[in-house]
């Protein structure tokens, strides 16, 4: 949720920010130092090794030779670690199960996710200004009171609303997205709290598009609001602008614009740079903002109305590999529809089924199931030689996905009950869904249903 700071807590939150970035670095590089000296490096013993220096190296002193790393709480330098430990065993899992180290040339990298090669990336350094500013704070440290967050080193921080989730909290991240502040405040819930009711029980199949944003087999069709495209005038304006500002630099600096900048350079930033950079930082927010907005609406609309739901397993990785849809694809959000609805499946009982990527979806008839091998992207409408059906693209496609949820359905769908990738074989026929009353609440006598907790964040 949004905050609303005061001057000298924004400074604290910037410098609690690049303490948790500068910690981070270090770690990740420390990390790579000992790796290449063939040790094993472990996030842990690197966190220990950190404590016996961070009070007198002089990289961590001030100029008056005073260790300025107390005057940030102690959560937003320990927990980096942690999360360089867990992005290192994410990164080994991946190689584990099969994905292919990501190379550091990127032309090779499109090539590979253009194919639909899986990569797996180790983790990287943070650099200044990436817009990913953030840090920690155990549960312990702070304290929620009604609009207000009590946070160490800050005191009392005013929140734009109250905490809406009652339960054990677990922690919050403090995070910056242009010059705004929010916390977001992980909470443990009841089932009570975690489960929505639906309101209407459809079967539909839901087709992905740039041309409509969601196709369903009903028959509707929702159009995403493409902020990027609508703000791209003036994305490009702004950008121009933070330029001429840098060659400003660069003739101040003494050095040619002709010439490449030498590496390690730091320009003087001047007050109007800063400001430029802001406001195309508050403009790229806009874009996320309206995206977002949308995508939530959609995914809770589609889980709340319907007791099971048909989606493609889309190589999003493997289309933004496409120059030419790429910003498009980018501009709808694929990717995101797919995490939001698979945990929003779960929240409603809704029952979520993930059709194979090679599922030729579009070019069955749904009528007579003549395959049309000849279709290609840019073909809208057809028409079936075999039965003379006329068939909308995305429409055809959503109704033959939603024949995976029924009787009828193809050797090629994925039930996935809880959202998640599906393990094993194919089933050579779904059933029928599950019958709404067995879908949602308790749904046995053990006790483990009740007692089961969620966790949420709230942002």
């Amino acid at each position: 949720m949004p905050l609303r700071p005061t001057a000298e807590q924004a400074e604290y939150f910037n410098r609690a920010c690049g303490t948790a970035r500068k910690v981070w670095n270090w770690a990740l590089d420390e990390w790579n130092r000992q790796h290449k000296a063939g040790l094993k490096p472990n996030a842990m013993a690197l966190k220990k090794r950190f404590n016996t220096i961070k009070y007198n190296d002089p990289e961590w002193l001030d100029k008056n030779g005073q260790p300025w790393i107390k005057t940030i709480h102690r959560d937003a330098h320990a927990q980096p670690f942690e999360y360089l430990g867990r992005a290192w065993s994410q990164f080994f899992d991946a190689v584990k199960a099969g994905a292919r180290m990501a190379p550091d040339d990127k032309q090779l990298r499109r090539s590979l996710r253009r194919q639909g090669v899986k990569l797996a990336y180790q983790p990287t350094f943070k650099r200044k200004h990436d817009g990913h500013d953030s840090f920690y704070i155990a549960n312990d440290k702070f304290k929620v009171n009604g609009k207000a967050i009590r946070l160490p080193k800050v005191g009392n921080v005013a929140m734009t609303e109250a905490l809406r989730f009652d339960g054990k909290i677990l922690g919050a991240t403090i995070s910056r997205t242009a010059d705004r502040w929010f916390v977001a405040i992980q909470v443990e819930v009841s089932d009570a709290q975690f489960y929505r009711r639906r309101t209407v029980y459809e079967i539909n199949g839901i087709d992905l598009g740039v041309k409509s944003a969601a196709t369903l087999s009903s028959g509707k069709a929702f159009d995403a609001p493409k902020p990027l495209k609508a703000a791209l005038r003036r994305l490009k304006i702004r950008g121009r602008r933070i330029s001429h500002k840098i060659e400003s630099a660069k003739v101040t600096a003494g050095f040619s614009l002709s010439a490449p900048t030498p590496k390690g350079t730091r320009l003087p930033v001047s007050n109007n740079r800063k400001k430029s950079t802001m406001a195309s930082a508050r403009l790229h927010a806009r874009i996320t903002n309206i995206r977002a907005d949308f995508t939530h609406k959609l995914t809770t609309q589609l889980c709340r109305e319907n007791q099971a739901v048909v989606i493609e397993d889309l190589n999003v990785q493997g289309m933004l590999a496409n120059g030419k849809l790429a910003r498009a694809i980018s501009d709808v959000g694929f990717g995101m529809f797919r995490s939001q609805v698979e945990y929003k499946a779960k929240r409603y009982g809704t029952r979520l089924i993930i059709a194979d990527c090679w599922y030729p979806s579009s070019r069955l008839c749904s009528v007579c199931n003549w395959k049309n091998e000849s279709l290609t992207l840019k073909d809208r409408e057809w028409t079936c030689p075999q039965c003379g059906s006329h068939h909308d693209r995305d429409l055809n496609a959503a109704i033959n996905l939603k024949r995976l949820a029924t009787a009828t359905a193809l050797p090629v769908a994925s039930p996935s009950s809880n959202g998640g990738a599906t393990a094993g074989m194919v089933p050579v026929v779904v059933g029928k869904v599950t019958p709404v009353r067995y879908e949602r609440g308790h749904r046995d006598t053990s006790g483990q249903e009740k007692n089961r907790a969620h966790v949420c964040a709230q942002f």
